[in-house]
């Protein structure tokens, strides 16, 4: 029996998208907030009758979640009144919304260029530039922000995501603590901070930081997932695994999730519980051959040899250049007896093992084929 890869190397599905921190996360988990970006939902008494009713119509159908017509909308408006900052940063607003990054910039830069003091413009601004990977840019935005307006802790953290993204760790860090000082059940400070930590390295700290911010937010599931990944790389699977079921228990359809649990119960020896959370993955994730190739393990380590057969059909179907796939099948075929398919599929192993530069596959491939051919 044999896996690609060993326990930690495969603790990946979450670990990774987890401490591969992005600015289009940080800026989902502190909700990019509207301010006034909306435009006016009671524009002024002396306004054009056209364009109350323009906003009124256009603010109905943000209400509504309908940003394509709202953008129209306020774009109408905006001819009406091409003066109102705030028309424009709707309209910034709503392109981030839809992901329209470039757009929402250039709507950002027209409210700035209008009122060039407003810390929520740059705000924005830092949020879209962001997302474009302009790192520098949206540095100096969110810096801007923070000066016109030092109490504005959502650019304090957006600034902090894009030093990480800069490698700038310690920085970062010192923002999330300076963010902490002010607002002491700051959640995302804390859970953010926690990521950072990882990535650093420093593994004890990140749970500490990560118990504060699930201690404050106990129906986070994200949280909890990141909370067990800290645990697992400070070496302490159970704390992690615990953390893992917590999360599950708030997301049970998160195959990924499902997936890490299968492969903590796995390193525990419980199989029997490492099969059910595997079986749980792949009802949710059916081609993913990471768990498929578990549930195949398992049943060879238990000695369902019919079911293993199965399962590693299933990886090869899934995956047909898997080398160890069918090494096991064939294992598995030898096993119930079915020498001929047996010897078939370890020829492919061989072949495949071969053709991908695994002398040690190559070199158990043959040692089968012996066996077989005795």
């Amino acid at each position: 029996m044999t896996r690609q890869s060993s326990f930690f190397g495969t603790f990946s599905l979450l670990c990774t998208t987890t401490i591969a921190l992005t600015v289009s996360q940080i800026s989902h988990a502190t909700e990019f907030k509207v301010v006034q970006e909306k435009a006016p939902a009671n524009p002024p008494a002396n306004a054009n009758p056209s364009l109350n009713d323009l906003l009124r119509q256009g603010r109905k159908l943000v209400d509504a979640g309908d940003y394509e017509n709202a953008i129209e909308v306020y774009q109408k408006a905006a001819r009406l009144d091409p003066k109102n900052p705030r028309i424009f940063s709707g309209i910034g607003y709503l392109q981030a919304r839809k992901g329209n990054f470039q757009e929402s910039v250039e709507f950002y830069q027209k409210a700035i260029a209008l009122d060039p003091k407003n810390s929520d413009f740059y705000y924005g601004l830092a949020f879209a530039l962001g997302n474009l990977k302009d790192y520098q840019g949206a540095s100096t935005a969110y810096r801007r922000s923070i000066e016109l307006n030092n109490k504005n802790l959502n650019s304090y953290l957006g600034l902090a995501v894009i030093l990480y993204q800069q490698n700038d760790y310690n920085t970062a860090l010192r923002i999330y603590q300076q963010v902490i000082g002010v607002d002491p059940k700051n959640t995302q400070a804390y859970s953010l901070m926690g990521l950072v930590l990882m990535q650093q390295g420093n593994y004890s700290a990140a749970v500490k930081a990560l118990q504060q911010a699930a201690q404050l937010a106990p129906n986070d599931a994200k949280i909890k997932i990141k909370l067990g990944t800290a645990f697992v790389k400070n070496g302490s699977l159970k704390e992690g695994l615990a953390a893992f079921q917590d999360a599950a228990r708030l997301e049970p359809r998160n195959g990924d999730l499902q997936f890490e649990i299968g492969e903590l119960l796995r390193k525990e020896n419980e199989l029997d519980k490492a099969l059910e959370a595997y079986n749980k993955t792949v009802f949710f994730k059916p081609n993913l051959v990471e768990a498929h190739s578990a549930i195949g393990d398992i049943q060879l380590q238990k000695q369902d040899y019919l079911g293993a057969i199965i399962t590693y059909r299933r990886v090869i179907s899934l995956q047909p250049d898997n080398a160890d796939a069918y090494y096991n099948l064939a294992i598995a075929l030898k096993e119930r007896e079915r020498k001929d398919e047996a010897i078939q599929s370890g020829k492919t192993a061989r072949d495949l093992y071969q053709k991908q530069g695994d002398n040690e596959g190559v070199e158990k491939a043959e040692t089968l084929l012996k066996e077989l051919n005795k």
